[in-house]
């Protein structure tokens, strides 16, 4: 499957919208160019299940995103355990979620408390699944995953002959970066630790302060003042390649803090000099 080189960048669905399809409604107004649905039974973080979309619900999502060229991801739920029965099951219901919309990347946390061996061996089956799906499965890094798990999964993923980047890569959270225990309030840090051969193909980008996952958004936080951190981490995308979505996961008050963000963040890529 071809990948375009651009990066977009969208939001994401949030419990505290008023309505589920309120997020996505505001990104086709305003012109965002990706958007990620985040699955997870209600009660349990900002997220939705399934059956919130029937399937005609979803095709005119995926109708309505092609029109406005939205592309669209899909978060399986942030509790999943892929080792588990009821997790895999999950994770294919996730599935056909996102191929009902024409979704092209399937974003899941990465599981490491039975180590990265068995992670990447219960990905076997979902990987053989999607290989012949126009869809890609990112692999997002948790407030307590470090740099080093990363670059083992995806070592391990090349020794088994797995499409690295095509097939799988990396969802970078930044926020969970910030939180990592090896490089607390260091995002920086996390990326730089990061070998060559782990692709990032999927960007979640929210702030906090070190102490809890807060996502808060862009130029809000600890940014506001000194910006030059998100312009390290799109220094360190731009020298690796980047293109793919960037997900600002929140749903502020007001919303036009999304668009601030948005609209600062894409300076940054586009600038060939040192724009804050």
């Amino acid at each position: 499957m071809m990948r375009e080189k651009r990066v977009r960048i969208g939001n994401q669905t949030a419990l505290s919208a008023k309505r589920l399809t309120e997020p996505f409604e505001y990104a086709v107004e305003n012109g965002f160019d990706a958007f990620e649905w985040f699955l997870a039974p209600h009660g349990m973080d900002d997220g939705w299940e399934e059956a919130g979309l029937a399937p005609e619900e979803r095709r005119e999502v995926g109708r309505t995103a092609a029109e406005n060229d939205i592309k669209l991801s899909v978060h399986v739920p942030w509790w999943l355990d892929p080792f588990e029965p009821e997790g895999y099951e999950h994770l294919a219901r996730s599935l056909e979620f996102a191929m009902d919309m024409g979704a092209r990347n399937l974003n899941m946390h990465l599981s490491s408390e039975r180590g990265i061996e068995a992670f990447e061996k219960t990905l076997s089956p979902v990987l053989r699944r999607l290989a012949g799906l126009p869809i890609r499965l990112s692999i997002e890094n948790i407030p307590s995953s470090t740099p080093e798990e990363f670059n083992e999964l995806f070592t391990r993923f090349a020794d088994a002959g797995i499409d690295v980047g095509g097939l799988v890569g990396m969802c970078l959270d930044l926020g969970h970066a910030n939180l990592s225990p090896l490089t607390t309030n260091d995002y920086l840090g996390f990326i730089d630790r990061l070998a060559p051969h782990v692709p990032i193909v999927h960007l979640h980008l929210h702030e906090n302060y070190g102490d809890d996952d807060t996502h808060i958004p862009l130029f809000s936080g600890p940014s506001e003042r000194d910006p030059s951190g998100i312009k390290g981490f799109v220094d360190r995308m731009k020298r690796r390649g980047f293109s793919g979505c960037g997900i600002l996961e929140m749903w502020p008050d007001p919303p036009s803090l999304l668009n601030q963000a948005r609209d600062r963040l894409l300076r940054m890529f586009n600038s060939t000099g040192g724009a804050l």
